[in-house]
């Protein structure tokens, strides 16, 4: 392996960033590895219980904040953004809470985003190989324990906000995050700065009130947990709340005042497929298995499994304008072997039985 005392660090900075946005990447940075105020914040995070059921945020020990305890050697980080955002605010905004239509978190619409970012940065790290000969690298993309945000604050991508999603001055916070861990000495960027100023919108927005202070999200709360992360019952107390959102919540994006500046994003991989973003609530909760795994087919959706989507769903539309064909497709699934599901269709048929 070349050693990296005779590479040229500047040089090779320049030419990453080059490369990172010949293959669609809108920011590249270069951090250290020390994460140690992140871990600090992350261990109170954790002993308050608020991660919930995502016991695999605790699971792997100090490797989630100590990059070189999950890659050994690893000395830099890469870490790249990429705008994800394909529709507009306005029919963004429109179908919060509508009486017949699924809201979806826009991150969701189109091809899954792991399998995106993971293929371009694997061609990155390639490129870099052939520049400089073989050398260590290892890519992720929201599928391990890295903490992705506090390193892409470090490396100058943006600043963690009060919502506690990374926001950028010039293009807002709908992009998706991955990172390269190096043993490479790579020249550090410029750490971003906060800018929330004493805006709260996204507190006051918050339909469940999950970001309980700024900068502190009890994810217990939060709809994007309770439709993805948890398996189990949705506790009574949220399902009003909740309103039409089927997979995730977007609130506290929608409406930050930094996502007037947001860009639409190039990369058709990331287009809405099978008109998620105008799908029918009775529509959607009257698919077969086959139906819908034919149409999440390359989400990130498939994540939470068939019994887990009726689940939302009959929470919608418990949340929906009442008529004889939305009381209709309930009653349809009313005996369906899931007690989860049969639990939710129950409570969904009680919120119209007057």
């Amino acid at each position: 392996m070349i050693k990296n005392s005779i590479i040229n660090k500047n040089n090779l900075a320049n030419d990453i960033i080059r490369w990172g946005k010949d293959l669609g990447f809108q920011e590249i940075g270069f951090t250290n590895i020390d994460l140690s105020r992140a871990e600090k914040n992350l261990k109170k995070w954790l002993d308050l219980k608020f991660h919930g059921e995502m016991n695999y945020m605790e699971k792997h020990g100090l490797k989630r904040s100590r990059p070189d305890l999950l890659v050994p050697n690893t000395i830099s980080v890469i870490s790249a953004r990429m705008n994800y955002l394909t529709v507009d605010k306005e029919s963004t905004e429109s179908l919060l809470d509508h009486p017949e239509k699924a809201y979806i978190s826009r991150y969701a619409l189109g091809r899954d985003y792991h399998k995106v970012l993971r293929q371009r940065l694997k061609r990155l790290g390639k490129k870099i190989e052939a520049s400089i000969n073989e050398f260590g690298f290892r890519v992720f993309v929201d599928s391990a324990p890295v903490l992705e945000k506090p390193l892409a604050e470090k490396a100058g991508l943006g600043w963690i906000g009060k919502n506690t999603n990374l926001i950028d001055k010039k293009t807002g916070s709908w992009f998706f995050l991955g990172e390269l861990y190096t043993d490479l000495d790579l020249p550090i960027s410029s750490s971003s700065t906060g800018h929330c100023g004493t805006c709260r919108e996204c507190i006051d927005v918050c339909p469940t009130q999950a970001i309980i202070a700024p900068y502190v999200l009890d994810a217990r709360r939060c709809i994007s947990y309770l439709t993805i992360e948890l398996k189990g019952s949705i506790p009574l107390e949220y399902r009003k709340l909740i309103g039409n959102r089927i997979y995730g919540c977007d609130d506290c994006q929608i409406f930050c005042p930094w996502n007037k500046f947001a860009a639409q994003s190039s990369v058709k991989d990331f287009d809405p497929r099978h008109d998620l973003d105008s799908l029918d609530l009775i529509d959607a909760f009257l698919w077969s298995e086959e139906e819908w795994l034919k149409k999440t087919e390359g989400s990130a959706i498939r994540r939470i499994g068939f019994e887990q989507w009726l689940r939302n769903v009959a929470v919608a539309l418990g949340n929906a304008k009442k008529s004889k064909v939305l009381i209709a497709a309930l009653k349809r699934r009313k005996d369906y072997d899931s007690l989860l599901v049969k639990e939710h269709v129950q409570w969904a048929l009680n919120q119209h039985s007057s």
